[in-house]
């Protein structure tokens, strides 16, 4: 039977095991560490983890700006996929979202990755007419010295 929780600090290990599995080609700078004790720091209910007879099989990480929600690492075990765990992820992220009063939850994909696409699809997203833009900060210059 599967379990969806919010994430513990004793799941780090399984949960990074799990990433560098279902996104073995993530840029350096995903940093799975770095990117779990950011999200700690903000909205950590809206990490999600599903556990299936003790084992992390699945994640799923959301933010809300106060404008729009963002959903990020939605990954499934690839021994667990095709069991609705993915669709039970993104189920509680839109209700605790939603919950948060959040109007409208937007996600990126890669454009080759046509088996994920399809999933979304299946659960009632669409291909927006939008051009995602991003560029890389230091996180460094952010921070002021005193």
């Amino acid at each position: 039977m599967m379990n969806i929780r919010q994430y513990r600090h004793s799941d780090e290990n399984d949960v990074i095991g799990l990433w560098r599995d279902v996104f073995p080609s993530a840029p350096v700078r995903n940093d799975p560490s770095k990117d779990i004790a950011l999200k700690l720091s903000e909205q950590p209910e809206l990490f999600l983890v599903a556990v299936v007879d003790g084992l992390i099989v699945g994640t799923a990480m959301a933010g809300f700006d106060g404008h729009r929600g963002w959903v990020y690492y939605v990954a499934v075990h690839s021994d667990y996929r095709r069991q609705g765990i993915g669709s039970a992820l993104m189920i509680e992220v839109e209700a605790a979202l939603a919950h948060l009063g959040c109007p409208k939850l937007n996600l990126q994909i890669r454009s080759s990755n046509a088996e994920v696409q399809a999933f979304y699809e299946r659960l009632g997203y669409l291909i927006e007419d939008r051009i995602s833009m991003g560029k890389q900060l230091d996180p460094m210059k952010g921070k002021s010295g005193s």
